[in-house]
This record gives structure tokens, sequence and C-alpha cells, in this order.
């Protein structure tokens, strides 16, 4: 994977360049849609390639190794063939999954131990074992195996997660090194930045993961219960720390805001389940500010679903019949939602890439911003 940087903006951290990779190349900064088990929720890869111009999509570790395996990923020749998509992929170490089913597992500084959502059956990742599924998942981006410390956690368990994560980290990257892709394609680890809201810890981390010089570094941990303000405050301070020739990732985050937020600090590339989970549910991301595609007052507004969107379904249907597929409880108000609010984020980042090579994306950020975040 080789990183080019291309422009930066003067009146912040903001910058843009490309990522390149042995299945195309990535525009950063880049949104990426996430595909947990082999799939963007109700999205045809068609319509992420040709509407929503998805660049990348991601793919879980964990849920992939449960379902449907790492037998059946082998034998389809890995998750790009299994899914048909031919385009980069991004795969997390299934940290974060094992992290938010606390009752059920178990961290060990051998690993960590835990059971199936499915069926309670006893699994154990380590962090070489890690690396062996993500070898045979086969995403060209594949992350270190990390324990994501709660937002709110004391500075004693901190240190102490982060010390896990570190020896963790070190593990993972022997053993990347010791052993060669599957499928006849190049892939890349990632470390991962751990260290909660702590400034000591998260510099001890950037410290340690740098020394390693991969091509490009994670920052996790964030936006798990901290106040949105500390996650700001630690990106100033990790950006900055991290080398400016790789890019750099921010995993599970956010909102529109969040996302301009990031890239004025120097954040590359963003995921989170935001824009589909949340379009399900029936609230759609405009440049206007935020719908609520349950509420009355689109009942009768017969006018084109998003006139400042660029996917085709913003301009097929009207916004009085998304509600009334909503209110009806029709799948395919969630397959329309879905495909707006996706195709929205990555407007919003290619608008971020087109202002920051102009100059002006600061002044841009402060305006946009304001107005996303408006409820409508």
């Amino acid at each position: 994977m080789k990183f080019q940087l291309i422009s930066k903006d003067p009146g912040s951290s903001a910058r843009c360049g490309i990522i390149t990779t042995d299945h195309g190349q990535i525009e950063t900064p880049i949104f990426m849609p996430v595909g947990t088990v082999g799939s963007v929720k109700g999205v045809y890869h068609r319509d992420l390639k040709e509407d929503i111009g998805a660049q990348i999509i991601l793919g879980n570790t964990y849920h992939l190794y449960l379902r449907p395996g790492l037998d059946i990923l082998r034998k389809a020749g890995g998750l790009h063939k299994f899914e048909h998509w031919d385009r980069p992929i991004l795969t997390d170490s299934g940290g974060f999954q094992v992290f938010s089913l606390t009752p059920i597992r178990k961290l060990t500084p051998e690993g960590c131990t835990f059971r199936s959502h499915i069926d309670g059956s006893k699994h154990i990742f380590t962090p070489e074992n890690n690396v062996d599924t993500q070898r045979i998942i086969g995403a060209d981006i594949i992350m270190a195996l990390d324990e994501c410390c709660p937002g709110d956690a004391d500075f004693r368990y901190a240190q102490k997660s982060l010390k896990l994560t570190q020896n963790w980290l070190e593990r993972c990257i022997r053993h990347f090194d010791e052993t060669e892709p599957l499928y006849g394609y190049s892939q890349t680890l990632f470390p991962i930045i751990q260290g909660c809201v702590y400034p000591d810890l998260r510099k001890a981390a950037v410290e340690h993961a740098a020394s390693f010089d991969r091509e490009g570094y994670a920052i996790g941990g964030l936006a798990v219960g901290e106040p949105t303000e500390k996650m700001y405050e630690m990106l100033e301070l990790v950006c900055p720390l991290l080398p400016s020739d790789k890019p750099r990732y921010l995993m599970g985050v956010g909102t529109p805001a969040n996302i301009l937020e990031g890239i004025a600090r120097g954040v590359d590339m963003f995921d989170c389940v935001m824009p589909t989970r949340n379009g399900r549910n029936g609230m759609l991301f405009t440049w206007n500010g935020i719908m609520n595609m349950r509420n009355q007052k689109w009942a009768d507004d017969f006018s084109e679903l998003d006139p400042a969107g660029t996917s085709f379904v913003d301009h097929y249907y009207s916004r009085a019949y998304v509600r009334h597929l909503f209110i009806a409880g029709e799948m395919a108000a969630a397959q329309i939602a879905s495909e707006h609010n996706l195709a929205f984020y990555l407007d919003l980042v290619r608008e971020a890439r087109n202002h920051i090579a102009a100059g002006d994306f600061a002044n841009w950020k402060e305006v946009t911003v304001k107005k996303l975040m408006t409820r409508l």
C-alpha cells in the first residue's frame, strides 16, 4: 500500500491524498461504508459503486469468523470473491465487538476468550490467529488486535489496557511479517492507537506504534462514551504526532459534523454504521440538515427527497412517498434511506477534498457543520 499526500488546507490540519492498493485507489479524506458480515445492509454492490461511489468498504473479523466461517471464505478465495467486490476492503480485528460483548469475554496476556453471540460456543482470538484470520478473509488493510478501552475508564485501567494492546501489537506485527498473503495480492497491517482520554497514554501509544514504521495508523477507543470535546482533544494531540506521510484512520466515527471536525484535525479515513443504521430508523442526513422521515410534516410534501443530493433515490422519490414507506413498515424505506445517507456521506468527503484543494476548507467547514446538524 502507498500513500501520496496531494494538498493541505492552510487554515487547518486537513489534507487530501491518494491511497493505492492492489484493488485500486482511494481518495482521502474518505468515508468507508460498513459491510459487517460481507454486505452493506440493504444496499446492492451495483449501487455502492455506481450511485454511492464507494471506493472502499469494511468487513468485520469477529462476525465473518463466526459466519460464514474461515473454511467457506478460504474456499471462496477470500472476501473479495465471496461477496463479488473488486475494490479495496478493510477489516477491523474484532476488538470492538469483543469489547461490546463484555459479559461473555475474558482478556488475558495470551489473547481474548469469548463466547459466540450466535450459539454460545467458546473461541479465542490471539494476536497470531487474528492475523491468520484476516489473512484468510483477505482484506487489503487489516487491523492489529487490541482492547477497546471504555471512554469512561479510570487512568489505572486505561494504562493496563494500553499495555495489553501494545504487547498484542508487537506479536501481531511479528506474525504478520512472518506470514504471506494467501490470494496473490498484498495486505497492510495498521496498528491501533489506544489510551482512552489520557494524553500521556495516547502519546506513549503513538510513540510505540510509530516505532514499527507501518504503512498507516488507526486511532481507536474514541466515540465510546467519552464527551465529544474529549474526542477532538485526543485527535488534536495524536494526529500531529503520527507520521505525516502515512494515512490516519479514525475508527467508528461518526456524525457528519464529527467527520468534518476529524478532517480539520488531520484524519484521512472514517467508517461508521450511522448512515445505514440511522437510515433504517428514518433519519436522513442532508445538506440542509437532518430529516426524520416519520414526521407528519412530510406526509403531503411531494418535493424530491433531497434536491441537493446526488443519489438516484434523491430525485426519483418524494418525501411523502418515503414517509409512507416508513409508516407502512415497507423494507424499501430502509433501502432508500440507506442509499441516500451513504451517498450523502461520500458527497461530504468529496466536497471536503474539493475545499482542501481550493484552500478554503476551514471557512467552509465552520459554515457547513452548523447547517448539517440542524433538525428540519
